[in-house]
């Protein structure tokens, strides 16, 4: 599983705990992590919670990645800038509770944290556990077991709605503020990692034009 990590602007000075973080957790497991940044709170590309969905979702349905943790102060925006996007389904996960039922019930593949609220004593062990319990078990398993017939078809539901209710990523990235855009590709290696695992070639294109 390719995973990306994307910090806003808000939370940025604390990507090097996070990143280690759910490096030390994923690579054990053969999982490979993208740092896409913010990097610092003085990068000189800025993140916002809403730019964190245009580049979640052009990440996600390009197939650069297979799964997005960001998250923002509470993780409410950067949940619900992601929702608004086809192809992302992103839960808010606050504690290890939160990431093992959103991975059984819900099957998404995009997780929302909060980095500020909460984030005190012991901070850097509940996000350690946090992942931890987003790879215990495959995906989609189901919460109670007996649960998970149901489970998986209303997951399955909820996605052709999603296909229904939104237009295709590339349209949206067509007709979005370019500025906007634009400054949600502008980490330092947003080139180099997207460019190496994306397989949608409209996409791609798209992107191509877009940042020239």
């Amino acid at each position: 599983m390719k995973i990306a990590l994307i910090n806003e602007n808000s939370q940025a000075a604390k990507n090097a705990l996070i990143f280690d973080t759910l490096k030390k957790v994923a690579e054990p497991k053969g999982h490979e992590v993208l740092d896409y940044g913010m990097y610092a709170a003085d990068d000189e590309a800025q993140l916002t919670y809403v730019q964190i969905g245009i580049l979640a979702a052009t990440l996600l349905n390009s197939g650069a990645c297979d799964l997005v943790i960001t998250g923002c102060g509470t993780g409410e925006g950067a949940m619900l800038a992601c929702n608004a996007f086809p192809g992302v389904l992103c839960g808010h996960v606050v504690d290890p509770t939160d990431a093992y039922q959103f991975t059984q019930v819900n099957n998404g593949n995009a997780i929302a944290l909060p980095f500020a609220k909460g984030w005190g004593w012991g901070c850097e062990l509940n996000l350690q556990y946090v992942f931890e319990k987003l790879f215990v078990s495959e995906w989609g398993g189901g919460y109670p077991r007996e649960r998970a017939v149901p489970e998986q078809r209303n997951k399955k539901i909820l996605d052709e709605v999603k296909k229904v209710t939104h237009t295709d990523m590339v349209t949206i990235l067509e007709n979005l503020d370019r500025d906007l855009v634009l400054g949600a590709f502008a980490g330092k290696n947003f080139r180099e990692y997207f460019f190496a695992n994306a397989k949608d070639e409209k996409i791609i294109a798209e992107v191509k034009k877009l940042i020239g």
